[in-house]
């Protein structure tokens, strides 16, 4: 059974940090793109950063700076750095996993993440 499973989301203050991580099961974790992805409440779901298996990052331009994006093969584990977060940084953050052959996707059942003093 495939799971995605996200943790360290809470309440963080402005200019703080935050690390987020998520334990994949059931997936042949090497040969997957990871990424982390964002949505509020009746918005479309966003891309943060993402992490292809050869350790390719991309960023988006408004995390560009303040987040980083890293894999731990061994642990089976994506983790998503957060610096100097914003107020606007609130969101419910999720964990994809996409494989880069079968372009199968998963997603984690998201962690929120409030940036409020």
């Amino acid at each position: 059974q495939v799971r995605l499973v996200e943790s360290g989301g809470g309440l963080v203050q402005p200019g703080g940090s935050l690390r987020l991580s998520c334990a994949a099961f059931g997936i042949v974790f090497e040969t997957n793109t990871l990424g982390w992805y964002r949505q509020t409440p009746g918005n479309q779901r966003e891309l943060v950063a993402s992490i292809t298996s050869l350790g390719d990052i991309t960023y988006a331009d408004f995390v560009k700076g303040r987040f980083t994006i890293s894999r731990d093969n061994a642990k089976l584990t994506v983790y998503l750095q957060m610096n100097s977060v914003k107020p606007e940084d609130t969101d419910v953050y999720y964990c994809n996993a996409e494989d880069q052959y079968t372009k199968t996707q998963h997603w984690g059942q998201g962690t929120q993440v409030t940036i409020s003093s």
